[in-house]
């Protein structure tokens, strides 16, 4: 414990140590009441240098509570500084001795020096004593040379942190610096002559111990063997032992460096610009076709005709639904009879129950139904398609050729038939491969401007964007916007009117509900004036409000779903902004994208906003449909969106809308970025990784499935536009119609046999077949066929194949290595065993898999022949510049790597396939379903109007029963007018060659005939029969539909379509 005087001195100490006074410092250490030993004053500064010291020491702990030091702290920092203080001395005696000793050249007095000054005196070597005096004799004398002026200090640090001066002329020390300070230069300090001779004894020590061992090498040598053996051997038990304990672990390293190494080499396989043959040898089995990739491509196959099946019924069902949809709503406003909606119906259910799968059924009457003498028509017609579809120039320039409305139709059917409604990779990628040759013909001989392109209507955007609406039941538009469109439409309470005149009436009304009184507020007003009134201004400015929350909404749904947009629509919109930009260098990044916006947001997006229930963006029951509210409101959004994409502001007559303006600023540089985004694609070469040899390496052919109608149409189309398709006369298209010859009607393209000559219904029959589907594998003309190769491509291909069965059973280090050393007897029968189990897996393919005959026979050749032809195979190809002998025929083993990472793509692309058409054929059972439902929704409908109309009484023309045949009706008896009464009632309108007045000398008697709405209109003149002529109630209301207003009735009436109808509905059928 310290007294009270104590603790009262250690506050004086540690205050005067932080002011850093060191007189003040040395004062408070002399305290009486402190008691601190051993105080020298000429320490003074050294004293509070170390107490400074100890105590930041102290204060850096983080474990010490007390921050102040203690006496006994202090007494050892005292005690410290004294113990520097005689090492000082010390050290300074030695420092002058030394140099001293050698200045004077005193040899004999080096040893007495250096003794004095070390505490272990045996550290010091007698008989060294020369030797260390010449040492530092010779270091004195370097040093001296590079001084030039010097005093008369020492300077010696001492701890590495507090230095000592000390004068040699005065004897004055100090340690603080002294204001005049010059070192004496040429002398050795203490540590240099320390350095010296501890140097000079380690060196004495090393030659002793390095004699001793020359002395007995002989015997080292064996101590370290045994001892080498003996580590060695216990290393070995131990490591032995230890892969024992961790033998699991140890097999699995293994697997993990194998793993790695083939990992590496696959890795070689695709990086490398040129893959050892070594690397190549290891995955060649790749190649190899299983059982299991005969099962996936048939599975394939079979998706893809039932999937393409499956659309061509949907859109059958759609058109025939929608004309359903067209029928009943004339019945609804009297404008159609029951019978011609009841007929229609039957049509309906006769689908519904199977009639189009017979149509559509290929094998039972599509190939077998060919005779055989057909068959080489059949391969010339899958050679053409085979053109047609891998050669997008033909079919660009013969969609030109025809008249749009032809084309449009013609794209809807044969196009996308032909590429299967880009069913798997291969036929995408050719259908974008069309889009954009298309497109790009398109602009260079029809675009004249820039804003063509959006003022107008081009025929391949028009093509695009249906295609990626989800022709092929895909919607990628539902997922894009179903769930932004689905909660609009669930928010009951929205509701978005921005036309002023709307809401000032919806205003009054409300008022005169609220109040029961007529409003004295005009009903008509204009735009301004309802805009005037304060109500009205509230009411749009709220919403003007949910127009923007919710546009936002949707806006960024758009916006963070860029990488749902199908990746063929990104990419024709990349080509479109390329082509126009090629075509008009003068454009602007923000006129290219404003085409872009075009394309993605107003054709393919828009349409969906603003009819979700049209495009499949939302479940709509049997029946539902949106309502006027719903429907505005999503038009608001779509109209602000419309005009942001093309950065419109509102102006004009959408004046009122101007406080938006800013918002449809902002949204448009967000538009901006996203449509640049989203060009910002890969050519399809790289996205679908297809090359000229895809189909070569392809387990299957490629197959369409088309109509025979659909053959013989573009068969017709072909040979009319032949001279602007294929102008040069060496041209491939024009040796395959040529081959083909004339255009064929169904019955010659289906054979003898396919219809009996003497079925009168012979031309409804050839009808029906004209619609089966037939598949058609599709070949090149120019295919490795059963002699040699045709050109170098074909014989790439073949010697590929040869190659590959070579390395597999032959090692080596290079191509030119293996074929010019021979098999030996294994490799030869290894060979032969491969060859057997490829030949029995070749038999169970599938007839459209196997191998071209030629192939087989060169499969089966001995090892060394092959090598044979090979070697011959690759001088052809040399003289061709296929190849190269002098990089040893890498180029060829590049293609083979790069047909093993093909192949490993292409099974991997299959799974994904197989999964896509999957679940292709679910949305599209989905779709049929709906439609069946709506077909039973109409049928319930119609049974309704029957139940209604066996009620009404008996004065009805029309009875009906459950077939819809007239049952027990009653004749209506024939009505006259005569002509002037018609044109008084402005059914008729004038008569040719006839003057008004004469009007009542004609009349004209109207009799209804056994067929319902089949009507005989007699003429008289003067009572003179003239003519007769028969009217079809249904022709009268198409015409009407078709917004026919007149027409001529024996080729001189002129009548007035809509009050004729009138008039036979009140006459005949009491409406």
């Amino acid at each position: 414990m310290h007294s009270l005087p104590g603790i009262v001195a250690v506050g004086y100490i540690n205050e005067a140590i932080d002011e850093g006074n060191a007189l003040k410092t040395l004062d408070t250490l002399l305290l009486p009441t402190a008691k601190i030993k051993d105080v020298d004053p000429d320490c003074a500064q050294h004293y509070q240098d170390v107490l400074y010291h100890a105590k930041m020491q102290k204060l850096m702990d983080s474990e010490i509570v007390s921050k102040v030091l203690w006496l006994d702290e202090i007494q050892h920092a005292v005690d410290e500084a004294n113990m520097d203080k005689d090492k000082a001395k010390q050290w300074v005696t030695l420092v002058i001795d030394v140099n001293q000793c050698l200045e004077k050249e005193k040899p004999c007095d080096i040893l007495s020096h250096l003794k004095s000054s070390v505490s272990n005196t045996n550290d010091i070597i007698p008989e060294c004593a020369d030797r260390y005096y010449d040492a530092l004799a010779k270091a004195k004398e370097h040093k001296s040379k590079s001084v030039s002026t010097e005093g008369s200090w020492l300077k010696l640090t001492l701890q590495d942190k507090y230095d000592y001066y000390y004068n040699i002329d005065s004897k004055e020390s100090s340690w603080v610096t002294p204001e005049s300070c010059l070192p004496k230069e040429s002398w050795l300090m203490a540590k240099e002559i320390e350095a010296f001779w501890k140097g000079h004894k380690q060196r004495e020590a090393y030659i002793r111990r390095r004699q001793t061992f020359i002395d007995n090498t002989e015997n080292i040598v064996k101590i370290q063997s045994w001892f080498r053996m003996v580590t060695a051997r216990r290393n070995y038990l131990s490591r032995l032992q230890y892969f024992r304990d961790h033998k699991n672990e140890i097999v699995k390293i293994q697997s993990l460096v194998r793993a790695n190494k083939a990992r590496d080499d696959y890795k070689t396989l695709v990086g490398s610009e040129n893959p050892p043959l070594t690397v190549i040898r290891k995955f060649v089995h790749l190649l190899d076709q299983s059982n299991l990739d005969f099962q996936e491509e048939l599975e394939v196959a079979r998706l893809r005709e039932e999937v393409v099946t499956k659309i061509r019924g949907n859109q059958q069902l759609e058109k025939d639904l929608n004309l359903m949809d067209l029928k009943i709503g004339l019945l609804v406003k009297n404008r159609i009879t029951l019978e011609d909606v009841i007929s229609h119906r039957t049509k309906l259910n006769k689908k519904k129950h199977g009639e189009m799968q017979i149509l559509n059924n290929t094998d039972s009457q599509g190939i077998k139904s060919l005779s055989k003498e057909r068959r080489k028509t059949l391969e010339t017609y899958q050679q053409l398609f085979y053109l047609l579809q891998t050669n997008p120039l033909y079919l660009a320039k013969l969609i030109f050729q025809m008249p749009q409305n032809k084309s449009t139709k013609f794209m809807d059917t044969v196009i996308f038939t032909l590429y299967n409604y880009a069913s798997n990779q291969r036929e995408e990628y050719l259908l974008l491969k069309l889009f954009k040759t298309a497109l790009e013909e398109e602009i260079k001989s029809k675009v004249d401007q820039v804003q063509d392109i959006v003022t107008g209507n081009p025929t391949v955007i028009k093509m695009v964007v249906s295609f990626n609406r989800g022709a092929r039941g895909q919607n990628t538009l539902r997922q894009l916007l179903a769930p932004v469109v689905k909660e609009i439409l669930d928010d009951k309470s929205l509701t978005i009117n921005t036309n002023p005149v709307e809401v000032y009436k919806a205003w009054v009304n409300q008022l005169e509900t609220q109040t029961g009184e007529a409003s004295k507020l005009p009903y008509d007003v204009t735009t301004e004036q309802a805009l005037t009134y304060p109500e009205v201004k509230n009411k749009l400015e709220v919403s003007i409000e949910n127009l923007r929350r919710v546009t936002d909404k949707v806006l960024k749904s758009i916006i963070s779903s860029r990488d749902l947009l199908p990746y063929g629509l990104r990419y024709i919109a990349k080509v479109l902004k390329n082509s126009i930009h090629e075509k008009f260098p003068d454009a602007t990044e923000d006129e290219l994208l404003k085409i872009v916006g075009n394309l993605l947001y107003y054709r393919y997006m828009n349409p969906a906003i603003v009819a979700p229930d049209g495009f499949d963006i939302i479940d709509m029951t049997a029946g539902g449909q949106i309502t006027s509210d719903q429907r505005r409101n999503l038009g608001s959004v779509a109209k602000v969106l419309q005009h942001a994409a093309s950065n419109k502001l509102f102006e004009g007559e959408n004046e009122h809308l101007s406080s938006m303006n800013n918002y449809l600023s902002e949204t448009y540089h967000e538009f901006r970025k996203y449509f640049k985004e989203a060009c910002n694609v890969p050519e399809p070469e790289e996205t679908f990784n297809m090359d000229k040899y895809t189909d070569v390496v392809t387990v299957s052919k490629p197959v369409i499935y088309i109509s025979v109608e659909e053959i013989i149409s573009t068969h017709s189309l072909l040979l009319e536009h032949q001279d602007a398709i294929a102008p040069d006369k060496q041209d491939l298209l024009n040796e395959l119609l040529e081959l083909l010859g004339e255009v064929p009607s169904v019955e010659s393209f289906l054979g003898e046999g396919a219809v009996d000559p003497n079925d009168p219904n012979k031309a409804n029959t050839l009808s029906q077949l004209s619609k089966i589907e037939i598949s058609l594998y599709l070949t090149s003309k120019y295919n490795i066929g059963d002699g040699e190769a045709v050109d170098g491509q074909s014989l790439m291909i073949k010697t590929k194949k040869l190659i590959i069965d070579v390395i597999r059973n032959q090692p080596g280090n290079t191509l030119t290595e293996i074929l010019e050393t021979p098999a030996t007897t294994k490799e030869e029968a290894d060979h032969a065993r491969d060859m057997e189990s490829r030949a029995i897996i070749d038999s169970q393919a599938p007839e459209e898999m196997k191998h071209s005959q030629s192939m087989i026979e060169d499969a089966q050749l001995p090892l060394q022949q092959k090598k044979r032809k090979i070697q011959r195979n690759l001088r052809t190809l040399e003289q061709t510049r296929h190849v190269s002998s002098k990089n040893k025929y890498q180029d060829i083993l590049n293609e083979i790597a790069k047909d093993i990472r093909n192949q490993r793509i292409h099974r991997k692309l299959r799974k994904a396939e197989l999964a896509k058409l999957q679940q292709t054929l679910n949305a599209l059972n989905e779709k049929a379903a709906f439609y069946e439902e709506q077909i039973n929704y109409y049928d319930t409908y119609i049974k309704t109007c029957l139940d209604n109309l066996k009620r009404r009484n008996s004065r009805r023309s029309i009875k009906l029963d459950g077939k819809g045949e007239p049952k027990g009706a009653k004749r209506a008896k024939p009505v006259r007018y005569t002509a002037a009464k018609l044109h008084e009632k402005g059914v008729l309108l004038g008569i040719d060659d006839l003057q008004t007045n004469q009007f009542k000398n004609v009349t004209f008697d109207i009799i209804s005939t056994e067929d319902v709405g089949i009507f005989d209109v007699r003429s008289k003149f003067l009572g003179v029969e003239m003519e007769k002529v028969q009217l079809n109630i249904q022709d009268l209301l198409q015409m009407q539909y078709e917004g026919v207003a007149v027409m001529k009735m024996f080729d001189k009436v002129k009548v007035n379509v809509n009050l004729l109808i009138y008039l036979l509905n009140k006459k005949f059928y009491g409406k």
